[in-house]
């Protein structure tokens, strides 16, 4: 489905990033793997055939960094047809009194600016490709919001909007844009959220998960990673190629629209 193509995927040492490339490889993709943890970024190229992976240690946050991992990418492989943006952080659990500027704008550096500097530096390979394709990881928080979660809502919001304007800005090149926004998926990050709240509320993690998100679910389970990875790859491939500014629920049915 994706043979011959290059994928750019941002926070793959970890999680579902980790995941999202894997399944990129093994639909035939070459692979770049960017993130600062480098430990991660072995064990994840590890699992993918040698002469289809690249790990390139990028701060997503930093423009020189990403320019310079882009760069790489699209000389190794010979271009560059996918940039998934999926690096992001969670940001803190609390009430937006309690929340400092510091925690706000760290949020919004990795959430925000790193996918816009990603698709900054690899648009003009996009543009170039014959099925140039971006999909950034966006979240329902961004459609419908939790409670103790301002940064993170704001942010996975804001790349809502981005991914509409580069829809537009990018589709004369015939490249699509679209995000994908999962619902509590199954992990570590989600585990820490549902943490953090048993220790300000004082229940357990099994009881936030229940109240906070199984409660309101037709389907009462987290979304395991692979859906995410998969639907990703499709947005990538051939059969996508008429899907795009679009922004689409992988959530057990939490958001209608």
């Amino acid at each position: 489905m994706l043979s011959g193509t290059t994928a750019f995927v941002t926070g793959a040492s970890q999680g579902l990033g980790r995941e999202i490339a894997r399944t990129l490889a093994d639909h035939g993709a070459n692979v770049a793997l960017a993130a600062r943890n480098e430990d991660g970024l072995a064990e994840t190229a590890s699992e993918i055939p040698d002469d289809r992976v690249l790990s390139v240690p990028t701060d997503v946050t930093v423009e020189e960094s990403v320019a310079a991992a882009v760069e790489v990418t699209a000389e190794e492989f010979g271009g560059l047809d996918c940039l998934v943006n999926n690096a992001g952080v969670a940001g803190p659990t609390t009430p937006v009194e309690e929340v400092t500027a510091e925690e706000w704008l760290r949020v919004q550096d990795v959430n925000v600016l790193g996918p816009f500097l990603c698709a900054k530096h690899a648009a003009s390979y996009l543009r170039e490709s014959d099925r140039g394709s971006l999909v950034t990881i966006s979240s329902i928080a961004g459609k419908r919001p939790y409670p103790l979660r301002t940064p993170y809502a704001a942010s996975k919001m804001a790349v809502v909007g981005l991914t509409r304007a580069l829809a537009f800005e990018l589709g004369d090149d015939d490249v699509t844009v679209n995000a994908v926004c999962p619902g509590a998926v199954e992990g570590d990050r989600i585990r820490r959220v549902f943490e953090a709240r048993t220790e300000r509320e004082g229940i357990s993690p099994e009881e936030a998960a229940q109240r906070q998100i199984l409660d309101d679910l037709p389907i009462e389970e987290l979304v395991p990673p692979a859906e995410v990875a998969e639907l990703v790859a499709y947005l990538a491939s051939p059969h996508a190629r008429h899907v795009t500014a679009q922004d689409i629920n992988v959530d057990a049915g939490a958001t209608w629209y």
